[in-house]
């Protein structure tokens, strides 16, 4: 089964905004086994917007599109969708009780009268509730053709996909599509595809395919089968392989988990209490471990050290560390880890420092890094060259970071 996407917007096309729609749906029809040849971008016209729809038609069996439902004049591409599929607009009662409800909760109180143009909906269609705003979803089914309209917003658009339409196409499929996402950290990308290069070559159902992140690799092992319990038996001897060749470096296999969750977790159910001293990554490590629901449990104290007298008042960095090392070093690293953990009583204390440039400083070289781990006293430290410019150096010590504190926990253990 052949699918299509159309992003409606001329904010995309104008580069306001980025696209994430686009990725995000691409990788769920991926998910589903269907075919994706074509993704366009239209702005706000009705004409081009229709005539993107018809060619889309005449060489796709489903085609989804994304954004213009909103009550705006510009939002065009409910009454498009519309009069190519030879449907008229009628009220849907359903959706206007919604629309009420939904202001009747907010700030906003007053429903302005162009709000009442979202409950109007094909006549025939299959209409799905918006759980976080007032623009319903659209199915219509006609001639053997599918167009799905979703609203624009991703905090919109993604909750529906998961929760209607992404088991609407199951159902469509003549097999069920399962999948399971292992995770990996610690092991680059090559290396990854270099350990499974066998598996890769000699794949039918199910296959693998790999997805490099900053730091991470991330293996989806999908099958497909009659139903999903032969499905599941189809990818267990795929997964069992893949945990005998990387061990330790899958984090998890929950594809809803992230590092810093894995990390928590890890730390939570170890009993054990962690500390930050961060220099170059002035505090993003402790943001993405406290963006993690129940982080508090586990986490004690970030110190953000940027300068050198930060680091001798809040973490006792000797002075003749800094005098006769520098603020990157392996000295002080150590000294901000140990002293991290020793001050707050934490169990465990990870810290940064490095050059993430554009300039160098102490004729070290950007990206530069180190980093110490101290757990129960005993301190690991690391020497790190990190690539790109400075976001991406920052952004590629603190996902090491949390390698690097999962590993020495794992390793103690």
């Amino acid at each position: 089964m052949n699918v299509e996407l159309i992003s409606v917007g001329t904010e995309i096309l104008l580069g306001n905004i980025v696209n994430t729609n686009a990725a995000y749906l691409s990788e769920k029809c991926a998910l589903l086994g269907l075919s994706l040849y074509y993704e366009t971008a239209v702005g706000d016209n009705e004409k081009r917007l229709e005539e993107t729809l018809k060619t889309a038609l005449s060489r796709s069996d489903v085609v989804i599109l994304s954004g213009g439902l909103g009550p705006t004049q510009d939002d065009l591409t409910k009454e498009t969708a519309a009069r190519v599929m030879g449907k008229k607009l009628v009220e849907d009662k359903h959706s206007r009780e919604r629309i009420e409800e939904y202001f009747k909760n907010s700030s906003m109180k007053k429903i302005t009268e162009n709000n009442w143009k979202q409950a109007m909906v094909p006549e025939g269609c299959i209409v799905v509730d918006n759980q976080n705003g007032t623009a319903p979803g659209i199915i219509m089914e006609e001639n053997g053709k599918t167009v799905i309209l979703l609203p624009g917003p991703p905090n919109e658009l993604k909750p529906m996909f998961e929760h209607d339409i992404f088991p609407y196409l199951n159902k469509k499929r003549p097999e069920v599509i399962y999948s399971v996402m292992v995770k990996l950290c610690g092991v680059g990308e090559s290396a990854v595809e270099t350990q499974i290069k066998d598996l890769i070559d000699k794949q039918t159902n199910p296959t693998i395919a790999t997805y490099a992140k900053t730091g991470e690799v991330h293996l989806r092992v999908t099958a497909s089968a009659p139903d999903e319990k032969e499905a599941k038996r189809l990818i267990r001897p795929m997964v069992k392989e893949l945990k005998n060749r990387f061990g330790n470096a899958i984090y998890t296999m929950d594809e809803q988990v992230t590092l810093e969750q894995a990390v928590i977790q890890m730390l939570r159910g170890r009993e054990l209490t962690l500390t930050t001293a961060e220099s170059i990554t002035g505090g993003m490590l402790a943001a993405r471990l406290t963006n993690v629901p129940g982080a508090s449990e586990v986490f004690r104290q970030g110190f953000v050290t940027y300068c050198n007298r930060a680091k001798r008042k809040l973490l006792d960095v000797k002075k003749t560390t800094l005098k006769d090392y520098g603020a990157v070093s392996e000295k002080t690293a150590k000294e901000m880890a140990k002293n991290g953990a020793f001050i707050t009583g934490s169990d465990v204390c990870i810290s940064l420092t490095g050059i993430a440039g554009p300039g160098t400083e102490e004729d070290k070289p950007v990206g530069l890094v180190y980093m110490a781990c101290s757990y129960h006293g005993k301190v690991t430290v690391r020497e790190f060259h990190f690539k790109g410019e400075r976001a991406k150096i920052r952004e590629s010590a603190v996902v090491k970071a949390l390698t690097m504190l999962r590993e020495c926990i794992l390793a103690e253990d």
